[in-house]
């Protein structure tokens, strides 16, 4: 984990959605900074801080996705509760490294945190689509 970051904190971070990767690979950026979750953070050997992060969204999936309803507990712990309702997407993900990344801002602070037992839900929802490698939008 990183002194800053850590798993379970929401950021900002301009999401590349795998509908827009696909329609352009050479797409580089997402529309606008949304509220992502970092699933996961792990430091290499050489120090380097490697990411893969969640989008969350106030709509309802469209086809094709999964994506898990946020609790209202969870939204008021993560600082999403002006939201009303929101959706965490686990069918896909961005992969970032926080000290080349052009695209995450390292000066932000963490808008708030899910808890333990909600990420071990996410963490499970979310492991098939990893492992199944399709999951993965590179961003570096």
């Amino acid at each position: 984990m990183t002194d800053r970051f850590s798993k379970g904190d929401i950021v900002t971070y301009p999401y590349l959605w795998r509908w827009q990767h696909d329609a352009d690979p050479q797409r580089d950026h997402g529309e606008k900074d949304r509220r992502t979750c970092l699933i996961l953070t792990m430091i290499d050997a050489k120090g380097l801080t490697h990411m893969l992060l969640l989008p969350i969204s106030s709509k309802p999936p469209f086809e094709g996705q999964t994506a898990i309803e946020i609790p209202r507990l969870e939204l008021q712990r993560a600082n999403l509760s002006k939201y009303g309702r929101g959706w965490i997407t686990v069918s896909e993900c961005n992969y970032d490294v926080l000290e080349k990344s052009y695209h995450f801002d390292p000066g932000q602070t963490a808008l708030g945190k899910f808890s333990d037992p909600f990420l071990e839900v996410l963490r499970q929802k979310f492991a098939p689509f990893l492992k199944a490698g399709a999951a993965r939008i590179n961003r570096t």
